[in-house]
């Protein structure tokens, strides 16, 4: 995960159960509201709840373990009225929690520990080292889990290091361990780069998260197993160990091949494509932790699906998986907005309400509290939504939640479908690639309206599909609560894929000309400016500076530095809150295009910017400053960022 260094103030809303229908009261959330309700869990305004792991114990108590080093015991948390009690602390940043045989397992930054409670008096006495690894002194040497195996091993997982790039600085940072009760270690897997999230599945099988980051295009969730390769090669400097289940050297790999994940795979056969890719700001931008729904139907109509949580965008994601030729894969779904703070982990509780914990310190999120702790809540109203996307040798099989319209879903123009994917390199993130449109040759509905076959032109294996049915009703007329989904199509049944070929592409990564991006002083002033701006960042998501003073009509350099861990753009607005907030709004709204526009709107609020920068890139632009006094904005408009990301421009 990012920064996580940010002072915490005591904000929070306390006591009584309410609704929440988004930070910004949006319509979504509003919607989603109807069927599945967020409701807090009252937090004493003495406690600083920076949640890292969530587990319950076998008497239905609420083990939540936090940044700072503690783990709190909620007694009837389901209640108005939760009893809060400490049951640990003087630990070093817990960021995963796991109860069993009546006591909790927990990392901390380098050990996994057990915590017991001999005497009974409901506070640990018994601090146990059960596996420690080496700590480098580096910020984001993160270290999460455990999950508990079926025969009582645990899984962790170790952040890389950052240094301007990840970076495996001591063993075993980048990698997934499997550690027994006794303290033994078993490497499994690497690639890791930051894997805050990871689930074992109730099949048994081994998934991770990703964030978008060096060698990660966008979010993504992979299946891990025993010598798995997931993609940043830092991990693999430890390969020469003798418990090393992997060979492959970290100077074979390629750092800028001009590949695909996926692609890049067939020459590499330990690195494992994605089962699920998170489209970079649509879908998240802080992808975080997994969980099944085991609700048997008492959570809505998704039993056996996922959800993942997104710290950046304070969102739930859903995901149908299937596995197809052995391989998983499948489509991912927005689910539910609108949550108090970052989400960083998700757990059932006993009446089948979701608990949702959250933190945002150091690392901003759209939730603006800097911690929380809520409950996600089915209502027991179902919604109009795709229930499942299943793959065919030449096209999509789609299940609705409620009978559709039928003449709709037949006609073939109610759907818009196209696909792309994302660059396998060392650099950070990646734009879109290989964009290209995909035609629904036919629309097939089932008699019970339930399901729609499509038999598509242009699928590509390795691609991300895109599916939207924007003007689809059910048979009582509501639209799709979410009518986009993302399909990651690694392969088909019967492993030939017999849809045809389009013969046009339209390809992203097009040079779009925008005139308020200077980068060339004008000529007309004369090879001189008048005055020449720096401007920086600081991690937690800020500019360097708070306001800055020009003179009016003033001929500036400013000059871009990011030297922060994570991409940033400069742009300057014009006057009144009102306009900063609106140009954040508008470029959330660009979607796929977000990255060819710089993140950027095509809108007369924007007086200037850069580009969008990489981690420790800088760019100089030239500004003519407004001949009307007042108060302006610098703002940064990646997505997720503009509503903390600000600083004042004062034009004299």
């Amino acid at each position: 995960m990012q920064h996580f260094n940010k002072v915490v103030s005591l904000i929070f809303l306390l006591g009584t159960l309410q609704l929440a229908y988004g930070q910004n009261g949006s319509e979504l959330a509003k919607i989603e509201s109807e069927y599945y309700k967020i409701v807090d869990v009252p937090i004493p305004d003495d406690i600083v709840l920076e949640v890292g792991g969530l587990a319950f114990t076998d008497g239905d108590k609420l083990g939540v373990s936090t940044r700072r080093g503690e783990v709190w015991l909620i007694d009837k948390p389901y209640s108005l009225n939760p009893k809060y009690k400490r049951y640990a602390h003087g630990m070093h940043e817990a960021l995963g929690l796991a109860y069993k045989d009546n006591g909790f397992y927990l990392s901390q930054r380098g050990e996994l520990t057990r915590l017991d409670d001999k005497n009974g008096d409901g506070k640990a006495d018994s601090y146990r080292t059960i596996y420690s690894w080496p700590l480098s002194g580096n910020y984001h040497d993160y270290s999460y889990g455990p999950k508990i195996l079926p025969n009582g091993d645990m899984l962790v997982t170790l952040n890389l290091s950052w240094i301007g790039h990840g970076a495996s600085l001591v063993k075993w940072r980048g990698w997934m361990l499997k550690i027994t009760p006794e303290g033994d270690m078993t490497p499994i897997a690497t690639g890791l780069r930051s894997p805050a999230g990871f689930q074992i599945s109730p099949e048994g099988d081994f998934f991770y998260t990703e964030n978008q980051g060096d060698w990660v295009g966008s979010g993504r969730m992979t299946h891990l197993e025993v010598g798995d390769f997931a993609g940043n090669p830092e991990g693999l400097r430890w390969i020469d160990d003798p418990q090393s289940p992997l060979k492959l050297k970290q100077e074979e790999i390629e750092k800028q091949s001009g590949l695909s994940l996926y692609e890049y795979a067939k020459k590499v056969p330990e690195l494992k494509a994605p089962a699920i890719w998170f489209p970079h700001t649509i879908q998240g931008i802080s992808t975080s932790d997994i969980l099944y729904d085991t609700t048997k139907g008492k959570f809505g109509p998704f039993d056996g699906q996922i959800f993942i949580g997104d710290q950046g965008h304070s969102k739930i994601m859903r995901v149908y998986m299937e596995k197809v030729n052995g391989v998983y894969q499948g489509a991912s779904f927005l689910f539910r907005e609108g949550f108090s703070s970052g989400i960083l982990r998700m757990i059932w509780g006993s009446d089948h309400s979701m608990f949702v914990g959250m933190t945002s310190r150091g690392w901003s999120s759209t939730g603006k509290a800097p911690y929380g702790l809520q409950r996600l809540a089915w209502t027991g109203k179902i919604p109009f939504e795709i229930k499942t996307m299943k793959a065919l040798d030449d096209g999509f099989q789609l299940e609705f939640t409620q009978p559709v319209n039928k003449n709709l879903a037949s006609d073939i123009t109610s759907y818009e479908m196209k696909n792309f994917t994302y660059k396998y390199h060392n650099t950070y993130g990646s734009p879109i690639t290989e964009e290209q449109p995909v035609m629904v040759h036919k629309a097939e509905v089932s008699p019970d309206g339930l399901s729609v076959k499509l038999t598509l032109h242009g699928m590509r294996l390795g691609f991300i599909h895109e599916l939207k049915i924007p003007e689809l009703t059910s048979v009582t007329g509501k639209k799709l609560l979410h009518n986009t989904g993302y399909y990651t199509l690694n392969e088909v049944p019967g492993g030939v894929l017999k849809s045809p070929q389009m013969t046009v592409t339209a390809k992203s990564g097009k040079n779009i000309i925008q005139p308020k991006r200077i980068i060339k002083m004008p000529s007309d002033w004369n090879n001189k400016s008048d005055q020449k701006l720096m401007i920086g960042t600081k991690p937690g998501l800020k500019y360097d500076v708070e306001e800055v003073q020009v003179k009016r009509g003033a001929r500036v350099e400013l000059t871009f530095n990011n030297n922060d861990d994570m991409m940033h753009n400069l742009v300057i607005t014009r006057k009144g809150k009102e306009s900063v907030d609106k140009v954040g709004q508008m470029a959330l709204m660009l979607g796929l295009e977000g990255p060819d526009y710089n993140y950027v709107p095509d809108t007369d609020l924007v007086l200037y910017h850069t580009a969008i920068l990489q981690p420790e890139t800088s760019e100089k632009i030239f500004v003519q400053m407004p001949e009307e006094p007042g108060e302006y904005w610098i703002v940064c408009t990646f997505p997720g960022h503009s509503s903390v990301m600000r600083a004042k421009l004062v034009v004299k």
